[in-house]
């Protein structure tokens, strides 16, 4: 089965891409590299707030980021397309050279029309570090939910890629799991990790029987939350550092209420 990798450009794209090159035949990484918006007088006075009092939100993602450009050294061997955006003709050129047999997402732009459409052998997945319905959208879905006290939300979604942000028919849906004794740069770490198993999980159900991979609608599940990045503001963001500092997400996760909630959750197994 002949994989495209369609990604981001951070260490943690790089990761998967060394684990999926590592057990499938990934024949090409279509990698989008967007440019950095700047500094202005429009995000300087947030980036300023950022690292005075939420500090350890933003130290927590690059110590993440430290620990897979550490370990996973350049893109495996196999061919490298750059373009700056991930719905350029260009990229659809690409795609219809490589001939793959399934393309896999994660963390581009949103993906649209055309490419969205090209017709695949197994199709188009998308991997989404959140659970979906149930929490959806950005910029990071764990951080939503330890910010609004639904730790039992916490989890990764592979599914079906649509035009619409993370709402695909859903292949397979988890949640993470955690002792409670977790610092902020460990719950990501082990969400992450999480995500890449559940991901080649489900690539190798596609390789071994794709008729067997759900399909399941979000809206049968329920309508769940969809988070934009405007929305994550300083309250939230005090919200999480509270959480964590004050020790509620171990005590959270170390109760039988956290377990019920779990346990109560609707989820797509594959």
């Amino acid at each position: 089965m002949k994989i495209v990798l369609l990604c981001g450009n951070q260490p943690n794209h790089l990761a998967l891409a060394h684990k999926v090159a590592a057990k499938y035949e990934l024949i090409g990484i279509i990698l989008e590299e967007k440019k950095s918006a700047g500094i202005s007088v429009f995000n300087l006075i947030p980036r300023v707030i950022d690292k005075l009092f939420f500090g350890q939100i933003n130290e927590a993602w690059n110590k993440l980021m430290n620990y897979y450009k550490t370990n996973y050294s350049g893109f495996p061997k196999t061919e490298i397309f750059k373009t700056s955006s991930i719905n350029s003709n260009r990229v659809i050129e690409i795609v219809e050279h490589l001939k793959p047999d399934l393309i896999i997402v994660s963390g581009t732009s949103l993906i649209r029309k055309p490419l969205i459409e090209i017709k695949i052998h197994k199709g188009i997945v998308n991997l989404h570090t959140g659970i979906s319905p149930y929490v959806k959208g950005g910029p990071n879905c764990t951080n939503w939910c330890l910010a609004n006290n639904e730790f039992h939300l916490i989890g990764n979604t592979i599914m079906w890629l649509d035009a619409g942000i993370d709402s695909g028919n859903l292949i397979a849906t988890e949640t993470t799991s955690f002792t409670g004794n977790e610092n902020l740069f460990e719950i990501h770490l082990k969400v992450m990790e999480h995500a890449h198993q559940l991901y080649l999980k489900v690539i190798d159900q596609l390789k071994n029987d794709s008729k067997k991979c759900p399909s399941v609608k979000q809206n049968d599940i329920t309508k769940g939350n969809l988070y934009l990045s405007k929305m994550w503001n300083f309250l939230k963001k005090k919200a999480l550092v509270e959480n964590i500092s004050t020790n509620r997400f171990q005590k959270v996760i170390q109760s039988a209420e956290y377990s019920e909630k779990k346990n109560n959750l609707k989820l797509v197994k594959l």
